[in-house]
């Protein structure tokens, strides 16, 4: 069985550039934007890939578990919770910090 770490996260579609970090509202979310639109999934498409990215993961490793149609969501991340965790409190810590 696969330990999984549960994300907040705000989406920013149709942004000028893909990028991973900040936060935004209380309590705190982590902001993804993302350049594609929120039409057709598009923009969740492109989250779940910048996420991958930002967390060193595959895609497939994360689910959309709420939020599926709206800004706010949350997802459930398959790997090592301990040291995703720790790169999730990073990406929230720094505002400056994009990937």
């Amino acid at each position: 069985m696969s330990d999984q770490l549960l994300i907040e996260i705000r989406v920013r579609p149709n942004s000028s550039r893909n990028k991973v970090g900040g936060t935004v509202g209380d309590p705190a979310r982590l902001v993804v934007a993302v350049q594609a639109p929120a039409v057709d999934g598009k923009a969740n498409e492109a989250v779940v890939k910048e996420l991958a990215k930002a967390f060193d993961c595959r895609a497939r490793d994360f689910t959309i578990v709420y939020g599926e149609l709206g800004r706010d969501k949350r997802l459930l991340v398959n790997g090592d919770v301990e040291a995703l965790g720790k790169r999730y409190q990073e990406l929230l810590g720094d505002p400056k910090l994009f990937y």
